[in-house]
């Protein structure tokens, strides 16, 4: 009997959630769908993600209006529209959550990516966000930023679950597991049952080869283009030999003992920005055992349609990605800088991405109200 390439990676380990939501997706079907026929066991957001669903079609005209008839501020509408969504598709996924022991069906939303740099800021608004969505499959997203880890161990003190984002550097992924590990045992200290506090940790992969790429370009090398598209995956096998260490040790032993569950990892940029490649590479060459692998709409149905799955495509190759990495070195291509500038560029994205909504969503208040 024949499977599909997405329930094969589902049978390898690989939890696949989609990186999208909208009120649309929930209110057609489509999600369901996805849940239904294409392995889909979790959902992830973003500021871009929400300023895209919120700004194209009608389907938020009614409750903008709502908002502006109360007299609610901008930051309140959007507040209001992005936990009404994200709470509605953690009621959707809840079947999966229950199933899974909460482990997938899992929905995560993010705090205010202007939060970046202020770790009570985010603490606060982690809280705020998890109390409004109410719901146990919730994640909170806070990213990985050194003001962020302290915010992450002290939200997950509280037996709130998080989704650490925007983690591009071995070193920061070590930081990160050494903060949710402080965090459970916060948790512990402050009597929640650590078996229903959940994590992941999202490291970025295709935006590592966009800007390495580019430079490997401007060598121009023979050498220089072999390396070309390998970075990203090499990164990635390496933080899942982080991830099998750290969680091995000692400490983790204790906690496991207290019924926590390992922070998973999640493979995050996973579309394939250069159509050279094969646009189901940082699918098929990241599959291992508990891993979740968030995906763009079309990398998913890439994937269903022609991914070719061969069980795990990162145990055992570690010393090879090791080689890439020190290949790169070599050819004066700095690790340190390119995952600094990845870390300044994603932040700044998202809250680009979050201003541009607050104008959008600020316009279409002042519309209703005129209406009105």
């Amino acid at each position: 009997m024949t499977t599909t390439p997405t329930q094969q990676l589902s049978d390898a380990g690989v939890s696949i959630w989609l990186d999208d939501l909208s009120r649309e997706r929930l209110a057609s079907g489509s999600l369901q769908k996805l849940i239904d026929e294409k392995n889909v066991v979790g959902v992830t957001t973003n500021p871009s993600i929400f300023h895209a669903a919120i700004t194209s079609g009608n389907d938020y005209d009614a409750v903008i209006a709502a908002e502006a008839a109360k007299g609610a501020s901008v930051e309140e509408t959007i507040f209001e529209i992005t936990t009404t969504d994200v709470a509605d598709a953690c009621d959707l996924f809840a079947p999966i959550a229950l199933a899974s022991n909460g482990v997938d069906g899992r929905v995560s939303i993010e705090v205010d990516p202007r939060l970046a740099w202020d770790t009570e800021g985010t603490i606060a608004e982690a809280k705020h966000l998890y109390k409004r969505v109410a719901k146990d499959n919730v994640h909170i997203k806070i990213p990985a930023t050194v003001e962020g880890l302290a915010a992450i161990t002290a939200t997950l003190g509280e037996g709130i679950s998080v989704n650490v984002t925007l983690i591009f550097s071995l070193e920061r992924y070590r930081a990160v597991i050494n903060a949710f590990q402080s965090g459970l045992e916060l948790a512990k200290e402050n009597g929640h049952d650590l078996s229903k506090i959940h994590s992941v940790a999202s490291f970025f992969v295709s935006r590592v080869d966009t800007e390495i790429d580019k430079r490997l370009d401007a060598i121009g090398t023979e050498e220089a283009k072999a390396l070309k598209g390998k970075a990203g995956v090499a990164n990635a096998r390496l933080a899942y030999q982080v991830y099998e260490e750290l969680f091995s040790t000692e400490r983790w032993a204790v906690l496991a003992e207290a019924g926590a569950r390992p922070q998973r990892p999640l493979w995050a940029s996973t579309g394939v920005k250069d159509p050279a490649y094969p646009d189901t590479l940082y699918v098929t060459e990241l599959v291992a055992a508990g891993v979740v692998n968030t995906m763009p709409e079309k990398t998913l149905d890439a994937t269903f349609d022609h991914g070719v799955v061969t069980g795990d495509t990162v145990s055992g190759t570690y010393e090879e990605a090791n080689t890439v990495l020190n290949a790169l070195e070599g050819l004066g291509v700095s690790y340190n800088d390119v995952v600094a500038i990845l870390e300044s560029e994603g932040l700044d994205k998202f809250v680009a991405s979050w201003k541009e909504l607050l104008a959008d969503v600020e316009g279409a208040l002042a519309s209703a109200r005129k209406a009105s």
